[in-house]
């Protein structure tokens, strides 16, 4: 796959589409609309994946689509489509008035207040593509499988190796006069591998993603990565019931803030669905802890200078010492609420909790002995009252040494009493979401086993 476009061509390709954008929102109007917001994407890749060093799939992508909403009298009308001829995009508007007649008033919807819009939106270098062919794509992906299936005999069988690399952008303009737009990239790299030891057979994976192809993971890290975490789930042992201390990987961890996030969201909110209702000013976590949230971060994977609604985004606090300081609100929930939007439109933009312990090998030993977990299982978290239960594997501690893998295990609580008893968090970071954490240590559980 050759890159689509250098970053000049790429950015003339924006300008056009700016261009057809400023149409949409003229046409808008001349049929009736107050006012109306337009988003277009466009992203082409290619995927490939492989299984037992044979190609399994290759996939390309070329996809395009629109998206309008029109506001009347109150009302909203939404329509999209994937065909971006001028024919289509006028059907498209069309319907989108058409619908409008039909809604209901609410005195809450509308765009975004003209005050909150980033019209100069900073670049956040976000675009870093890579040229490359399908064969190259599928040598990357057969290199993780290889080395992971030549890495230990207890490797008997794979779930398969994917590589991606995608590029393209987006543009959004509204009725205040904003249109905006940038590109990006995005490469990822993942190995599933499945280990044996007589009938006992587990499996695990590894991955690595960024928006620059160079910052990946080698192929042989991920193969080998993935292996290894197979190979140390066999033999499992279950662990009687009991309440204990539990510690989450980081990769696991960015859960339970993703359950925090819920809590704090705007529509929960104002359906009374959450049970951080007028939380503002009250203590969530520990003390310790700290959340910010930091969207202009150069080439972060969930940077971003303004939101799905064209508000301009901005380092905010959300958790200091322990203490509330914001909901997470669009336009919207925070016109519902009496508040102000945060520019969470669309969701966060990169989360960093602090840490006030240091790598994994320290958190290990903060732990001392407990319940080390590394994988969750199942849905059972009720964010109207805060109860979780989850199925969960991974490890049993004792004097901060790894002893055994544990599996067949349910660990439960209420997110209530788990934010405050969260007594470390971890150096250890995991920079491949939009929450960057380290593990986390939790006082006491109840955890379920045999």
């Amino acid at each position: 796959m050759a890159s689509m476009q250098n970053l000049e061509s790429i950015n003339t390709s924006i300008s056009q589409v700016k261009d057809k954008v400023a149409k949409v929102l003229e046409l808008a109007k001349t049929l009736g609309a107050d006012d109306a917001e337009v988003s277009i994407s466009k992203q082409e890749g290619l995927s490939v994946s492989t299984r037992l060093g044979e190609v399994d799939t290759v996939e390309f992508t070329n996809d395009g689509a629109l998206g309008i909403t029109v506001y009347k009298e109150g009302r909203k009308g939404s329509a999209s489509t994937a065909d971006l001829s001028e024919t289509a995009l006028q059907q498209s508007v069309q319907a989108a008035i058409n619908i409008a007649k039909y809604t209901s008033v609410d005195p809450c919807s509308g765009l975004a207040d003209k005050e909150l819009i980033a019209f100069n939106p900073q670049d956040l270098d976000l675009y870093h593509p890579q040229s490359l062919t399908t064969e190259e794509a599928i040598d990357i992906a057969t290199e993780a499988e290889v080395t992971a299936l030549n890495s230990d005999s207890k490797i008997t069988n794979s779930d398969g190796a994917n590589f991606a690399s995608y590029e393209g952008f987006k543009v959004y303009g509204n009725s205040h006069g904003q249109i905006v737009g940038y590109p990006s990239t995005r490469h990822s790299l993942s190995c599933m591998m499945i280990a044996a030891d007589g009938e006992d057979m587990q499996r695990d994976y590894s991955y690595t993603v960024s928006r620059e192809f160079d910052q990946l993971q080698s192929a042989k890290a991920v193969g080998l990565e993935s292996a290894q975490a197979a190979v140390a789930r066999l033999n499992s042992h279950k662990i009687n019931t009991q309440k204990t201390p539990v510690m989450f990987r980081a990769d696991v961890a960015n859960s339970l803030f993703g359950h925090f996030i819920a809590a704090i969201s705007g529509g929960n909110l104002y359906r009374n669905s959450s049970f951080l209702l007028d939380a503002i000013g009250e203590q969530v976590f520990s003390s310790h802890l700290n959340i910010s949230e930091r969207p202009h971060i150069l080439r972060g994977l969930a940077s971003s200078s303004f939101d799905a609604e064209g508000i301009a985004t901005q380092d905010r606090e959300f958790i200091v010492d322990g203490v509330l300081q914001s909901y997470l609100l669009t336009s919207y929930s925070a016109r519902k609420l009496g508040l102000t939007s945060t520019g969470n439109a669309g969701g966060i933009h990169n989360w960093l909790i602090s840490a006030n312990n240091g790598d994994f090998d320290a958190m290990l030993k903060t732990l001392g002995t407990g319940l080390l977990v590394t994988e969750l299982m199942g849905q059972g978290v009720n964010v109207v009252n805060g109860d979780y239960s989850r199925g969960a594997a991974g490890f049993w501690v004792e004097n901060g040494q790894i002893q055994y893998p544990v599996s067949e295990v349910t660990i439960a609580g209420n997110l209530k009493d788990i934010f405050k008893a969260v007594v470390a968090t971890g150096s250890d970071y995991d920079l491949r979401g939009s929450i960057k954490t380290g593990s986390i240590i939790i006082e006491e559980m109840q955890v379920s086993g045999q």
